[in-house]
């Protein structure tokens, strides 16, 4: 199998955020006999953190082989705590350090991605963080979010992704093991894509590109920190004037409110490109996920801006299955209707005035600065 190609021997299903996604994290390192690898940008020293932390310390008992790599800037002041104790217990433990740092100041390459691999067996990947506020408690509902779990063919490539980030190989040009005689009863198309301007590759970004160039009906879009970049923004317009019907979920609440004063500064160019705009009410909006004409759905950690673009290292999976792709759909039709407001012309008039327009303006322009700051190297490099 070359890499990052379709392969047909996977199975799929989509989980959300709360409850279903830890609940499907904690029995499966429970299960773990082997190996897991846990990569994850934020690991939080809270409830949820020390449920995940616990169970990886029993499988560590039971010899199972544990790589834990979490993102230094989101996660070294939020986990110190839990960091004796995975070391302690045996646990590879480490932060992804970005090339350009200090004490102070942050500048450049990420770890966003959330992808959780077992026995080489299964993976769990997404956009879902290890903190109380992605999963359901009595204090409320879990941000809203969603991830697969993944059986198959293609969790061999997951897994050697995992592996290069601890530099334990460089991952070559062929998987080469084996197919499991189960996988054979799997019949999902899926595949592999990576954002990491380090390695040159865009992969991500470039299947936005195609869904947009290549759609012939609908598009749905999923996406908490919406500030698309030029090229994307000319292959939606050149989309709708296709006939292609573009629907956009994004957030209401945002744990950045400045990027969310900036999403709304581009409603207006939405709204009159005849795009569809959903505003999700419930709680905050962290999912990042895309569905094509019914058949063709990416999900993962990749948000439509330019810091996932040109910074951040980002991980999603294509997925080619009709059924797959309705069940994707059909869950975000039930969001649209029932847990979102849509905003229509009208309903962004009433909201706006010269004043808050202006802000808007700012915090857009403010945020578009910060992106060219940051990914100030890749495009000298490029």
């Amino acid at each position: 199998m070359n890499k990052h190609e379709f392969t047909i021997h996977n199975r799929v299903r989509l989980v959300k955020s709360g409850h279903e996604y830890f609940d499907l994290l904690l029995t499966s390192i429970d299960k773990a006999e082997k190996d897991i690898y846990l990569h994850t940008y934020i690991l939080n020293d809270d409830y949820t953190g020390g449920l995940v932390v616990e169970k990886l310390i029993n499988a560590a008992k039971r010899r199972v082989n544990i790589f834990v790599l979490v993102d230094s800037y989101a996660s070294k002041k939020s986990c110190i705590k839990l960091i004796p104790l995975l070391k302690e217990n045996d646990i590879h433990f480490s932060l992804f350090e970005p090339p350009f740092k200090s004490e102070f100041f942050y500048f450049s390459r990420r770890m966003h991605q959330k992808v959780v691999v077992f026995d080489t067996n299964h993976a769990i990947v997404g956009g879902i963080n290890i903190a109380d506020r992605y999963n359901d408690s009595t204090k409320g509902k879990a941000w809203l979010d969603f991830a697969i779990h993944i059986e198959g063919f293609v969790v061999q490539e997951i897994e050697s992704i995992c592996k290069q980030k601890w530099n334990q190989y460089k991952i070559s040009d062929k998987i080469e093991n084996p197919e499991k005689e189960i996988w054979k009863h799997f019949n999902c198309m899926a595949r592999v894509r990576e954002n990491d301007w380090v390695w040159h590759k865009n992969e991500i970004s470039n299947t936005y590109i195609d869904i947009l160039r290549h759609a012939k009906k609908e598009i749905i879009i999923l996406c908490s920190y919406f500030i698309p970049g030029r090229v994307i923004r000319r292959q939606m317009v050149e989309a709708v004037k296709r006939g292609v019907k573009i629907q956009l979920i994004v957030a209401g609440k945002s744990d950045i409110p400045i990027a969310k004063h900036a999403e709304r500064w581009l409603y207006d160019w939405l709204l009159r490109n005849k795009m569809e705009v959903y505003e999700y009410q419930n709680n905050v909006l962290h999912g990042k996920m895309a569905i094509c004409d019914d058949y063709f759905v990416t999900i993962g950690s990749y948000n439509i801006n330019n810091l996932s673009t040109y910074v951040s290292l980002e991980l999603n999976i294509d997925i080619k299955n009709d059924a797959f792709a309705q069940t994707a759909k059909e869950t975000l039709v039930l969001l649209q209707k029932n847990e979102c407001t849509k905003i229509t012309k009208i309903v962004h008039n009433n909201r706006k005035n010269i004043f808050i327009q202006l802000h808007r303006w700012l915090c857009y322009n403010i945020i578009k600065a910060i992106f060219k700051l940051f990914t100030f190297y890749y495009r000298r490099k490029h």
